[in-house]
């Protein structure tokens, strides 16, 4: 029973070892910038086929300043094909575009037949709305 117990636990330690590549992945292209007015840059590349670069300013929204940022990222998928993605992050939120992002369905024409209806209807007057 122990020698069972001793071979199990053998086979496990020879599974969890790391099974990939042991070499460092080398870092092709690194190119960073940081100005004084709070614009940035950056660049980098590596030797597997992942790269991404990043560029961001500061750009004033009403009273306060906001950082406006446009950037793409790039890696290999598992099949082969490499996944691209490139986006903006601006005071409207996070905006990514890539071919392998779900989209959604088109909206059926009945509501959205409904929609544009309710779009062009009169406001409602303010004593109906309070109640």
């Amino acid at each position: 029973m122990k020698s069972i117990v001793l071979v199990s636990m053998l086979v496990a330690v020879a599974l969890a070892a790391p099974q990939g590549p042991t070499e460092p992945i080398p870092i092709v292209r690194d190119d960073s910038q940081i100005n004084g007015d709070g614009s940035y840059q950056y660049a980098f590349e590596t030797g597997n086929g992942i790269s991404a670069d990043q560029k961001g300013e500061l750009k004033k929204v009403g009273d306060v300043e906001a950082l406006e940022v446009q950037g793409e990222f790039k890696y290999p998928g598992e099949n082969g094909q490499d996944i691209s993605l490139t986006y903006t992050a601006d005071e409207n939120g996070f905006h990514p575009s890539g071919s392998h992002l779900p989209t959604s369905p088109p909206i059926p024409e009945a509501i959205q037949r409904a929609l544009d209806f309710i779009a062009t209807a009169p406001p409602a007057p303010a004593a109906a709305a309070a109640q």
